[in-house]
């Protein structure tokens, strides 16, 4: 048997709660000594337990009794409930922490400024600088010659909207330019993030057959921080978000779904968009 105060020291609730819960007849006492102290057996501890749990759903004490005082209250059926209340807070907080971090490095700032040709320019001489003969010549296949290539990519870069996805993605335009003028990745590091990558969704494939909650957001986490070195970005939230959106309802060019589909199994795109909005609470 517990005290009052053992039982206030234990949960953290002070020994006024304790006694409202009570005279409410919310959780009784098991017994009362001769002096009148209030007395706890395990039994009722572990019913204390469960009416915190409520409270952490934000659920009025009127009601917690009402539910607990029900002839078909199932104790096990409410913890399964209480569990998913707390994975989808868990996660909600998750897109928070990230949406902090958006706004603390800049990212999602909504600045509608067009990228300038100087801006441009600089990312286009910097990306055609290395290209072989043959990637020239199917530029000019394409477009019919490299400025006319230049020119479409111009109109391309000072769409709004276009210019807000690019920095929503990367945090601000200078941090776009200054992450297209770095230097490519190179073979030994990009077939590095692609083994990652792959794992990753054979992680995925296992959380799916085994309906693993943890295993899934650990995945999640593992192909964020995956995107954010494959990308150069400092957060994956947005891009992901997007990704998962395509995943779940497709759109536009599906070639990479059907190739994900075909391989790891039916599902597996609908299920990774899925527990990307689970773990950013989106």
């Amino acid at each position: 048997m517990k005290s009052v105060r053992d039982v206030a020291e234990i949960t953290g609730l002070s020994i006024r709660t304790l006694r409202y819960y009570d005279e409410i007849g919310l959780l009784k006492p098991t017994q009362l000594t001769e002096a009148g102290y209030r007395l706890y057996d395990n039994k009722a501890l572990e019913t204390l337990q469960e009416i915190m749990f409520f409270k952490e759903m934000e659920i009025p004490l009127v009601d917690i009794k009402k539910i607990m005082e029900n002839p078909d209250y199932d104790k096990e059926q409410a913890l399964l409930t209480h569990k998913k209340f707390l994975i989808s807070k868990r996660n909600r907080l998750n897109g928070i922490i990230e949406l902090i971090d958006d706004v603390m490095k800049g990212v999602n700032t909504m600045s509608f400024e067009a990228f300038n040709d100087e801006d441009i320019n600089k990312i286009l001489d910097h990306a055609l600088k290395p290209l072989g003969d043959d990637s020239v010549r199917a530029i000019v296949e394409e477009y019919g010659s490299v400025e006319a290539f230049r020119e479409k990519y111009a109109e391309h870069m000072k769409d709004e909207k276009i210019c807000t996805h690019y920095i929503k993605l990367f945090g601000s335009k200078e941090k776009m330019l200054e992450t297209s003028l770095k230097e490519p990745l190179d073979q030994e590091s990009l077939n590095k993030l692609k083994n990652e990558s792959v794992e990753i969704t054979e992680q995925f494939v296992k959380a799916k057959e085994s309906g693993n909650e943890n295993i899934t957001m650990d995945a999640v986490a593992k192909l964020a921080n995956n995107t954010k070195r494959f990308m150069r970005i400092d957060n994956a939230r947005y891009l992901l978000l997007k990704i998962a959106d395509h995943y779940l309802h497709p759109h536009g060019d599906t070639t990479a779904i059907e190739a994900m589909e075909k391989k790891y199994g039916t599902g597996i795109t609908e299920y990774i968009g899925s527990a990307i909005k689970r773990y950013y609470g989106d």
